[in-house]
């Protein structure tokens, strides 16, 4: 699966953190995505053929003017 990622976005993992949070916002990019968890905030580089595997779900980020066209 070709992983299309950006700054901001959120993915759900499989496997919950032992937090008990699955889902993480993509904070870099590159060979290894940074990912911060959404509870307790720990920070994690994964490779990306990695994460492939360990992701359920890619929540985009929209852009502000987008968030602003869906709340009227």
């Amino acid at each position: 699966m070709a992983l299309d990622l950006g700054i901001g976005d959120l993915v759900r993992m499989r496997k919950p953190h032992p937090c008990g949070e699955s889902v993480w916002q993509v904070t870099r990019l590159g060979a290894d995505i940074g990912l911060v968890c959404q509870k307790c905030h720990h920070y994690v580089l994964l490779p990306r053929t990695y994460l492939g595997r360990r992701i359920k779900e890619v929540i985009p980020n929209l852009p502000s003017d987008e968030e602003e066209l869906s709340n009227d």
